[in-house]
Parts: C-alpha cells; sequence; structure tokens
C-alpha cells in the first residue's frame, strides 16, 4: 500500500478501508497545526494506478472485500482534489469493493467553494459521505488569528451546501483556540453556527501548543495566550449546553486527558455531570501534568 508519513483518521473510522488519495495539507498556516509540517501537499495530480495498485492488493485479502462498506481517503484534505478526479476514485473502489457503499475523507471549509452544486449531488452519488471537516470553532477572531482561511460565514454558507446535496458531514471542535478568558464566548458562537446546520458528529479535541508551532512562537511574543486545562473543560460544557440539534459529541482523541461520548440531546445531563465532576475534583496541575507529557497527537 502507498502511504506517506503519519496516517491520521477520526476514531469514527476505524473499520473503514484506509486509502491514500493526498498526502500533507493544501492550507499549511494554521498557527497550531504541525501534524503537515514535513509533509508539503503532495499528489494533487496523484496518480490513478498507485491508487488501483492500493485497491488490488486491498481487495486480494478476500476476507475483507467481503465486508468494506465504507472507504476513507487520507490526507489532510483529499476533497480539495478536483470533482472528476474523485469520481474516477469512487469508480475504481466500486470495481474492486462493489459492497463498498460510502466514502468520506477530510475537507476543509474551503475544499467545498471547488465545486459546483451539481458536482457536489453527484459526488453524493458516487458515495461521498460523511465528510470531517475541521471548522475548529466558530469565532471569527480565533479563525482569523490562526489563519484558517474561512470565517462562520463561509462554514455556514458551505455547510448548507452540502446539506442540500445531501452529504453528510462532522466538525472537529478545538477547545482552546479562542484563548484565556475567551473560551466560553467561542463556544456559545459555535454552538449558534453549528444550531443552524446539521453534522451528525461533533468530535472535540483540546488545543496541545508544541514549541515547534507558530502558535508558540507567539506566546513568546506575548500577541496569545493559552487557555487553563480547567478552562477548556469549561468550554466545552458551554458547548453542550448551548447546542440545541441532535447530534452525536465525542471528545475521543489523544489530545483529550478524559474521553467523553453521548447522543444529543438524549445524554446531555449524563455529559454535563462528567464535565462537572472533571471541572470540580481534577486539579490543573493534574490535568496540564497530561497536556506535558502528550508528546504526539
Amino acid at each position: 500500500m502507498h502511504y506517506t508519513g503519519t496516517i491520521w483518521r477520526p476514531p469514527y473510522e476505524a473499520s473503514s478501508l484506509l486509502l491514500e488519495v493526498t498526502a500533507g495539507c493544501t492550507h499549511h498556516k494554521c498557527k497550531f497545526c504541525t501534524l503537515y509540517e514535513d509533509l508539503p501537499f503532495r499528489f494533487k495530480k496523484s496518480p490513478l494506478e498507485d491508487i488501483e495498485a492500493d485497491l488490488k492488493e486491498a481487495s486480494s485479502e478476500i476476507w475483507k472485500s467481503n465486508w468494506i462498506s465504507r472507504t476513507y481517503l487520507t490526507g489532510a484534505n483529499p476533497f480539495v482534489l478536483k470533482a472528476p478526479r474523485l469520481l474516477e476514485i469512487a469508480g475504481l473502489i466500486q470495481k474492486y469493493f462493489p459492497a463498498c457503499k460510502t466514502i468520506g475523507c477530510f475537507s476543509r471549509i474551503t475544499d467545498i467553494t471547488l465545486k459546483s452544486d451539481r458536482e457536489l449531488f453527484e459526488l453524493k452519488a458516487a458515495g461521498y459521505t460523511g465528510l470531517t471537516i475541521g471548522i475548529e470553532t466558530g469565532d471569527d477572531e480565533a479563525l482569523e488569528f490562526m489563519r484558517k482561511g474561512y470565517l462562520s460565514k463561509d462554514i455556514l454558507i458551505q455547510c448548507n451546501r452540502l446539506d442540500k446535496a445531501g452529504i453528510a458531514y462532522h466538525f472537529f471542535y478545538l477547545a482552546g483556540i479562542s484563548g484565556a478568558g475567551k473560551g466560553k464566548k467561542g463556544a456559545e458562537i459555535t454552538a449558534g453556527i453549528c444550531n443552524q446546520l446539521h453534522p451528525q458528529i461533533i468530535g472535540a479535541n483540546m488545543l496541545t501548543v508544541y514549541p515547534n508551532s507558530e502558535l508558540y512562537a507567539e506566546i513568546q511574543r506575548g500577541n496569545w495566550q493559552e487557555e487553563a486545562e480547567i478552562e477548556k473543560y469549561q468550554e466545552l460544557k458551554t458547548l453542550i449546553e448551548q447546542l440545541s440539534i441532535p447530534v452525536w459529541f465525542g471528545a475521543m482523541g489523544a489530545s483529550n486527558p478524559i474521553q467523553i461520548q453521548g447522543m444529543l440531546p438524549r445524554d446531555k445531563e449524563k455529559v454535563l455531570s462528567v464535565l462537572d465532576e472533571i471541572i470540580g475534583t481534577i486539579s490543573e496541575g493534574e490535568l496540564r501534568s497530561y497536556r506535558k507529557n502528550l508528546r504526539h497527537l
């Protein structure tokens, strides 16, 4: 299989077939991110022969080909590829895994803008659904400072287009991105954005600042202050309190010292109770120790 560098996938894609079609990130400007620092975007014109060779190799394991119902395209944002290329890839997947019904991948908000409404409908018909989008926050001040390359209005516009095309999507939220003293406000704004949309999943991660990030340099220059660990949990509590849509919430990745999950609104009180217990019984020192010893996400 052709895999380049570390392969990242959401926790909920554990049973999906992982197929590399891009490597690295097209944006490469977010101040907090170090995931793809040593891997410039590659394979924008990824040779289909490599992709087909991987599919052929994977399908040779007969026991797998019978139960693979979903393929997840790896890379920071494979949805940046032009619609015709994504449709070609879908055709190859169907050739080697006829039981595969859906295809997912990471996408930036800006990747969606590259597709016409008609192309989005065509991609849905080809099986593309369940895109994972790292919106991080709906707080425009934070989005601008972190250089995400879009604003909250863009999240609303582009995800509404996905809704119309029937393409399901999941959000990643980044607790701590608004900075010290601003977490609650950021969570309230983000909940307001999410409540206007239809994400199936909201996955929460916690900001971890590594010394090789541009954000670390901003902190050293006194331009930004990191949230306390307890504030990040208070931020998550505000987010849960303010969400009014049916959505599965999960804080499941390595950046979360304590894993939390539940279906909202059914499990809202249970999730809030867990957050209250963390805030009330675990010290800032204990949580900070976890963060400092987190070598890699």
